[in-house]
């Protein structure tokens, strides 16, 4: 006891007698463990708090994963293995797997994220040629697809983060439908606004002086009120969407509209563009290589969208359409922009049980009378479709098509549910077996009772 008093006094007021150099190692001691003290304290307050602030990971685990949109600008695919964390709002992806709290907290590192927030997901066979490939689109415009060989795990990840997705608040989910709409009520709103901003008095900046203040007069303010009023006015008249397009002032688009209003609009059983796509891929694209696989230019192909709801003269062999792959990306973005498929929602749990069947003979005849129970916009468009889509099969050796190819491009484009479930795999393995029968059977499918 007097060796431990004697120490503290001298460590805090040295005596020349005693060993200075243990009394100054003994300092150094007390006051390293007093900052070790503090410093631990901290690190325990620090560590605490990250485990409050840290999001809860609800999955993570390496997948491919490419980024082709930034911000709405198309990127090179570049596909690549990343560790991805998932949580209640978001994603990130990371190079190699490590601790995501770790990984932020090293100078200059920030993984990519992804906000899941007003986020689209989507399963998608027409943007890579690998299997199993599904796409998040954020509200920012990136795009991300992501994908794996093993079916579950895809499967799994599929269903995790649409997940996320949907346990978000609905408000904060941005459609094309109510941005849309957001846009066309914006022009209106902004002008009542406007108004009602300069009925009253005048922003500093705009003040030139006290006097015009006390000289703002009454009557221009009874003007200005007077105007917003006919302009409310004006705007609660406005006609309906539907007197602007039997006036003719607004027409019908084509892309985008049900099939049969489409067909009764030019009164006939197939759209007019689908003919026209057709006879242009049959003219100058039968002999190209990875036909209806292959992507057009997007800005192209919405260009040509624009011309046809226009209602514009069309000519598919103009120099502006000359690259084939414009033409069949338009014809697919018809029919995958239909509201209801072209195999409506109500036969899909059938034409899938058909496919189910193990007897050849059974499983045709079954789907040949599906298909002519089908509405008879549906029953003509898929007869000619399909027709076309033969032609293409038969030019295998030269274009690189065969039927099981367009049944994996045409699959989810033609038939999918209504609500999508569980079962997400297994259905894409269906469509594309459903279309590729169809194709491999089209005689007897579509062909006359005698045959």
């Amino acid at each position: 006891m007097e060796r431990s008093s004697t120490s503290d006094t001298a460590s805090e007021k040295p005596n020349p007698s005693h060993h200075s150099t243990g009394a100054v190692q003994m300092r150094i001691k007390n006051a390293n463990s007093h900052h070790d003290r503090l410093s631990q304290s901290k690190s325990m307050i620090l560590s605490d708090n990250l485990k409050v602030a840290e999001p809860v990971v609800e999955k993570e685990g390496y997948l491919l994963k490419a980024k082709i949109a930034d911000g709405g600008k198309k990127l090179r695919k570049n596909w690549s293995t990343s560790w991805i964390v998932l949580t209640a709002r978001k994603m990130e992806f990371y190079k190699e797997s490590k601790q995501p709290a770790l990984a932020n907290l090293k100078p200059g590192y920030k993984p990519e994220c992804v906000d899941l927030c007003g986020a689209r997901i989507e399963w998608t066979s027409e943007k890579s040629s690998r299997k199993n490939v599904f796409q998040i689109t954020t509200v920012s415009g990136n795009e991300f697809l992501l994908q794996s060989d093993i079916d579950f795990l895809i499967l799994d990840w599929f269903h995790a983060i649409k997940n996320a997705i949907d346990r978000l608040p609905k408000e904060q989910r941005i459609t094309s439908r109510n941005l849309e709409y957001k846009l066309r009520r914006s022009s209106s709103i902004e002008l009542l606004n406007s108004l009602d901003t300069e009925s009253k008095e005048p922003k500093p900046e705009h003040r030139k002086s006290l006097i015009f203040r006390l000289n703002y007069s009454a009557s221009d303010t009874n003007d200005r009120n007077r105007v917003k009023s006919r302009l409310k006015k004006f705007i609660s008249r406005r006609p309906s969407l539907k007197t602007l397009q039997d006036k003719g002032l607004i027409k019908d688009q084509i892309f985008g509209s049900h099939l049969h209003l489409v067909c009764e609009h030019e009164k006939s059983t197939v759209p007019q563009f689908v003919r026209l796509c057709i006879k242009a891929v049959e003219r100058r694209g039968l002999d190209v290589d990875g036909i209806y696989r292959v992507s057009g230019n997007l800005a192209t192909i919405q260009k040509l969208r624009f011309v046809v709801n226009q209602e514009e003269k069309l000519n598919l062999d103009d120099s502006q359409w000359e690259d084939i792959h414009v033409v069949t990306g338009a014809l697919k973005m018809f029919f995958r922009e239909l509201p209801e498929p072209l195999f409506p929602y109500c036969f899909f749990e059938q034409f899938v049980e058909a496919i189910k069947i193990q007897d050849n003979a059974t499983r045709i005849k079954s789907i040949r009378s599906l298909v002519k129970k089908l509405p008879r916009p549906n029953y003509d468009t898929m007869k000619i479709l399909f027709e076309h889509l033969k032609k293409i099969a038969a030019k295998e050796s030269v274009n690189l098509m065969s039927t099981q190819s367009l049944g994996i491009v045409f699959g989810p484009t033609l038939l999918r549910p209504e609500k999508e479930t569980g079962n997400m795999a297994v259905h894409m393995l269906y469509q594309n077996q459903i279309v590729e029968l169809m194709l491999s059977e089209y005689s007897k499918i579509f062909g006359s009772e005698e045959d």
